[in-house]
């Protein structure tokens, strides 16, 4: 399973907003189930004390086999690669069934090819189908950001990359400040990988969940250069990330008037067409279907005879 390559991304799979829930508590995981995240991480890593690992790994396992939600992307943030608590979260958590496993700090594509291993050991074992669990792998230092394209085509579980910008600062001996200058670069090497890999982008954590002008800034940046979504911390940030994430009523008008545009240019035997004084062609086309195929994924818009 190396030496991945796709050219397009599912538009039709919501990965907006992911939130990551502590797996300590039962309250707040099953509370999480209650919001409108698209995805939910379950953390066993940075948000679980060295004494309750074992605990964690445990409550979580149950929750996917007994109280998983139906209408989200359940995905588990096992520990470190390297940590002594890797081997036991795969093995209890793939046998879970998680839609993803989210691998924190990924450096190489030779890492991401040895968990792909084990977890298709694991899945035989467990009678689950070969490939059933994907993985997100947590980009955050700065040899995961040079080694981005490797990592994000070594594996054809891999379903997204994600940004993570406190370890990647600290990384570069450099300093996180909320315009996030300093995460610029990185951020377009990652979104890159995930286009050429045809995985999905997830932009990184905005850590002051009290600053809600500052994360839709944060958010204006993230959108604009071409993330499908982004990792929260705390519930009052989903609504916001997923409104950046989706496309408004403005954009869908505008892309239905280009697809209607060109529809008309094919019948005069033209492939472009101009639109208020705008050239259109077919990048353009692309564009305009990638929003109307998000917004009909997300429930902004609806075909017709639909309720």
């Amino acid at each position: 399973m190396t030496g991945v390559k796709m050219t397009e991304i599912n538009d039709t799979q919501l990965f907006r907003s992911s939130l990551y829930t502590g797996g300590t508590s039962p309250k707040r995981m099953i509370q999480a189930a209650f919001f409108p995240e698209d995805c939910i991480v379950y953390d066993l890593e940075d948000s679980v004390s060295e004494g309750e690992k074992d605990a964690a790994r445990f409550l979580v396992a149950c929750l996917l086999r007994y109280q998983r939600p139906c209408d989200k992307h359940v995905v588990v943030r096992v520990n470190g690669l390297y940590s002594n608590y890797f081997a036991e979260d795969l093995e209890a958590i793939v046998r879970a069934k998680p839609d993803a496993i989210r691998i924190p700090k990924v450096e190489y594509a030779e890492e991401v090819r040895r968990v792909d291993h084990i977890i298709s050991e694991i899945e035989h074992k467990a009678g689950i189908p070969e490939g059933s669990v994907k993985i997100w792998c947590n980009i955050e230092s700065y040899e995961g950001v040079l080694n981005a394209g490797e990592i994000a085509k070594a594996s054809s579980r891999i379903e997204a990359l994600a940004l993570g910008a406190e370890d990647f600062t600290q990384s570069m001996h450099g300093k996180r400040t909320k315009d996030g200058w300093e995460i610029f670069y990185a951020r377009n090497a990652v979104l890159m990988a995930c286009r050429e890999a045809g995985v999905s982008a997830q932009d990184a954590v905005f850590s002051d969940f009290n600053d809600t002008e500052g994360l839709k800034k944060d958010l204006e940046m993230a959108s604009s250069l071409g993330f499908d979504g982004k990792t929260t911390i705390h519930p009052v940030q989903i609504k916001i990330v997923n409104r950046y994430f989706t496309p408004s009523e403005k954009e869908i008008r505008k892309a239905q008037q280009i697809i209607s545009c060109l529809q008309k240019a094919e019948e005069n035997h033209s492939g472009v067409c101009s639109l208020n004084g705008e050239m259109i062609d077919l990048p353009v086309k692309k564009r305009a279907l990638q929003i109307l195929a998000r917004a009909k994924a997300s429930g902004a818009l609806r075909e017709e005879g639909e309720k």
